[in-house]
């Protein structure tokens, strides 16, 4: 069996990391929160992409008493040059998973919750029946609870997107990560057209579902690049857009090729609002799931009167 390894582009290894500018400060993990939640996910054999792929939000989420759950194990399939979570062979599927998370969510009382996974390439449904079940299961112990899946492209399969849909999140969320011509040297088993076809077909099977992507800045990619981007998630349909600075995990993976100033995290955040996203986080530390909660707050009035028409199953 193949030995899960961290190990990334070696030709990285040479490369002469940049300073970190003064505007980027990651606050260290710490508190009595943060020590509850850490306890609970240890109890319940549970992993986090908050600790598996090293966000520099960790503290500021846990001390809050919020975590993006990581599911389908803690081993991918995929080796992307910007990831710090396992990849190699996974073990097969843990059937019990969904019920442990739905049992923490209900622990944290939360009223939103963030589930992701790492990608599952060796299965046809890339893993979307225990999407399935969590979200279903969350709603069993903790009516009114919003859910927001992050999930893998599962190489444009509209069957494993169509079983995520009918257990009916909040949020539907893939991040495209990039800009199309750096997929091969920043995520070389992804491809945009797989991103296009799930973000696209979400809302064709639930137009209630608020669609979400992310794109990371400073892996040699242009504003201009990025902005096409934009414009591309916008005719797919995306309502919400996350912006952040590449931080680079350890000198085994992809270098930083520049800073975003903030200047430019601002930028492309009034220009996201002016081609149509209903909202935009941009800036060098903002993740998929920052401020999730508060958008989905935010954002759900909107919603239900737009579809007040089509009450939710």
């Amino acid at each position: 069996m193949d030995t899960p390894t961290r190990d990334r582009l070696p030709e990285a290894v040479e490369a002469r990391p940049l300073r970190r500018p003064e505007w980027i400060r990651v606050r260290a993990p710490a508190g009595e929160t943060y020590q509850w939640l850490q306890g609970l996910m240890r109890s319940k054999a549970l992993h986090t992409v908050c600790e598996e792929a090293m966000c520099p939000n960790l503290g500021e989420c846990w001390g809050a008493g919020t975590a993006t759950f990581l599911m389908l194990g803690d081993v991918c399939t995929r080796s992307c040059g910007f990831c710090d979570v396992k990849h190699g062979r996974p073990l097969p599927l843990d059937w019990l998973e969904a019920e442990r998370v739905a049992q923490a969510v209900k622990a944290m009382n939360l009223q939103h919750v963030v589930i992701t996974s790492v990608n599952r390439d060796e299965r046809r449904d890339g893993g979307a029946p225990v999407f399935a079940m969590v979200i279903r299961r969350i709603r069993e112990l903790l009516p009114g609870c919003s859910v927001e899946v992050l999930i893998p492209d599962f190489k444009g399969s509209l069957e494993a997107l169509r079983i995520v849909m009918d257990a009916r999140p909040e949020i539907l969320n893939h991040n495209v990560e990039t800009v199309p011509r750096l997929f091969k040297r920043v995520q070389p088993q992804d491809n945009y057209r797989w991103a296009e076809r799930i973000l696209s077909s979400a809302k064709k099977m639930d137009p209630e579902v608020l669609t979400k992507s992310g794109i990371m800045v400073g892996l040699g990619e242009s504003m201009e690049e990025v902005k096409a981007v934009m414009r591309d998630l916008r005719s797919w349909g995306v309502d919400i857009l996350t912006i952040g600075q590449y931080l680079q995990p350890s000198r085994k993976h992809l270098p930083i090729e520049r800073y975003y100033t903030l200047e430019e995290f601002a930028e492309l955040k009034q220009y996201g609002l002016e081609i149509g996203f209903r909202w935009v986080e941009s800036a060098p530390l903002v993740r998929s799931s920052y401020h999730a909660a508060e958008q989905v707050r935010a954002l759900s009035l909107i919603h239900r009167r737009l579809y007040s028409g089509a009450p939710r199953r």
